[in-house]
């Protein structure tokens, strides 16, 4: 399952470590809102070698029409009962939970091993984030891949945003129900990534 991430200019031998938490905030419409913070988490290729080794990666089929289809990703999924599969995700989440004033518990990691695998346009809207503000926190190691948003209702001003090399993005108030986000398949020479997904009780 494994892919070679080539070295990067990001790359170190420093062990995975978070810094401060000093995101810069966006405001988007109807009240959604998205924080970045660029290089958040270094040591990040290391942990990108860690995940991609140790993780339990599942590859899903998922009915779409008429067809079961492979789901163009590797997922895995992390209850809030269970150990997160590096020491820096646990310090990661804790400090997310403190910066926000929000419990964020479980953690839903996706590896996308090259520019065919993707995820299409969505907002996280079971449970919680179908009927209230709510928080999902993205933490990408590996190379950088274009995470899009455009407003759910169509129109209005899109963002296009590379993440990679411990990136942090935080979406924010309504983004979940008033905005969709996606993983564009790319035809351009990328390296693999994966991201790492904090959400809070009962949203998924």
């Amino acid at each position: 399952m494994r892919q070679a991430l080539q070295t990067t200019l990001w790359s170190t031998d420093e062990a995975p470590a978070i810094g401060p938490l000093h995101p810069h905030r966006t405001p988007l419409s109807h009240g959604a809102w998205i924080d970045l913070l660029p290089g958040w988490l270094t040591g990040a290729d290391a942990l990108f070698d860690h995940l991609a080794e140790n993780v339990p990666w599942v590859s899903e089929r998922r009915r779409m029409y008429d067809a079961v289809v492979d789901v163009p990703r590797l997922l895995a999924f992390y209850s809030a009962e269970m150990p997160l599969p590096h020491a820096v995700l646990s310090q990661a989440r804790d400090a997310l939970s403190g910066h926000y004033a929000e419990l964020f518990t479980t953690a839903g990691l996706c590896y996308y091993r090259t520019g065919a695998d993707s995820v299409a346009w969505h907002g996280d809207t079971q449970g919680r984030g179908a009927h209230a503000d709510t928080f999902v926190a993205i933490v990408s190691v590996g190379a950088p891949r274009v995470l899009a948003l455009r407003p759910r209702e169509g129109g209005g001003v899109g963002h296009r945003i590379p993440l990679g090399h411990g990136d942090l993005l935080v979406m924010g108030g309504s983004c979940q129900r008033t905005w969709e986000h996606a993983i564009p398949k790319t035809s351009k020479a990328v390296g693999p990534r994966i991201s790492i997904q904090f959400r809070p009780p009962g949203v998924r």
